[in-house]
């Protein structure tokens, strides 16, 4: 730990990339993996089982908290951090994914947003200055910058205006965040699908020495030869020496190939949504645990696991649990889902720290390929 931010870039294998950001308050061994904690809790989820996971850092939603109970409120009661119970970093998003995706009554020109709250309909601005006073406020330690984001698809030129206000809007939260010990603001390189609107996006950013730049408006429909095409185009672009985060992904096979191309950060809701439906990511690929043929089979979803929900329950009793709509299987299938992606995070940081990551992606592709174990 350190009284600043710090990135180390420790080993490169090919693309992937071996590295620690240090922080007050923590470390955050790269590639990280961020469970999402929207409202101040990772859905179905205690906070110490998530550290136990193996997570370093959370990520909590701008937008969402200055609804309820309001970046004030947190900040009069202490923090995020204290609040929540969780004494190790947090990333906010600047809220403008969910201003953009959740608000159906909005205005945006180039001072911010004005939306309606999905939750009682209350009138709010967003400004590239009020997101970083908000996160502020909750006293976030990596603070990202108001950006829109948009759709794909889109049309050209409504990319191009979008990606160049998310560039103005990156000046602005650069000026309101300062120079806050400790803590670090990312910019977010925004074009769609147009390559070259993505190294005009990261080229500028880069000129800002921002202390890391995320990768934004992938995952949000296009096909994934899209999204890893875009990484190919923009990350040479990025400085080498600072950390790259790719916004709101995603699947373990997601995770595994943006690594291979030099993506530091990862962030996505689909291990406990996932895991709320049903859904685990096991070392042999989905296991729908609502399917018939679990009902019977007292094996375990993965006796090799450290994680008591992957290694102590039967698929029987885990099958009972989604079928019969109670909370309990929706909590130990995020348990397990997210100790998977943490196990996949470590499994990928020391194939690279052993020079061996492209033969751990083809080995772990080829056990995803076999399907789960059948029953003897």
């Amino acid at each position: 730990m350190t009284e600043n931010f710090q990135f180390t870039l420790r080993r490169t294998d090919a693309g992937a990339r071996l590295g620690e950001i240090s922080m007050p308050r923590g470390t955050i061994r790269t590639p990280a993996f961020m469970p999402v904690g929207t409202v101040g809790t990772v859905k179905a989820m205690y906070l110490d089982q998530v550290r136990e996971t193996g997570a370093d850092i959370i990520l909590g939603n701008t937008y969402h908290l200055m609804l309820r109970p309001t970046a004030e409120r947190v900040a009069r009661l202490g923090g995020l951090h204290s609040l929540i119970r969780w004494e190790h970093p947090i990333l906010t998003d600047s809220g403008g994914f969910q201003v953009m995706s959740l608000s159906g009554l909005r205005k945006l020109d180039e001072q911010g947003v004005t939306f309606k709250s999905h939750v009682d309909g209350s009138l709010h601005h967003m400004s590239p200055e009020r997101s970083i006073e908000i996160q502020g406020l909750l006293d976030s330690d990596i603070q990202m910058q108001l950006d829109e984001c948009v759709a794909l698809p889109a049309e050209p030129r409504e990319i191009e205006r979008a990606m160049e206000l998310s560039l103005r809007w990156a000046e602005r939260c650069k000026v309101a965040f300062g120079n806050q010990l400790g803590k670090a603001m990312f910019g977010i390189v925004q074009g769609g699908d147009i390559p070259a609107l993505r190294i005009r996006s990261a080229e500028e950013l880069a000129q800002l020495d921002l202390k890391g730049y995320a990768v934004g408006g992938l995952a949000v429909g296009e096909p994934q030869d899209v999204m890893l095409k875009m990484l190919e185009e923009t990350l040479p672009v990025l400085p080498g020496d600072k950390p790259r985060y790719l916004m709101g992904v995603g699947t373990p096979e997601d995770i595994l190939k943006s690594v291979a191309r030099g993506i530091d950060m990862f962030d996505c809701v689909m291990p406990t949504r996932s895991g709320r439906h049903g859904l685990a990511f096991t070392r042999r690929g989905r296991v729908n645990i609502r399917n018939a043929r679990h009902a019977e089979d007292l094996r375990p979803l993965d006796e090799q696991s450290n994680c008591p929900a992957s290694r102590d329950y039967s698929r029987a009793y885990l099958h009972h649990l989604v079928r019969a709509n109670e909370a309990l299987g929706g909590m130990l299938l995020s348990w397990h889902n997210l100790s998977y992606y943490q196990e996949l995070m470590q499994g990928i940081r020391t194939a690279i720290a052993e020079g061996r990551f492209a033969d751990f992606m083809a080995e772990t592709q080829e056990e995803w390929a076999k399907g789960d174990l059948e029953r003897a």
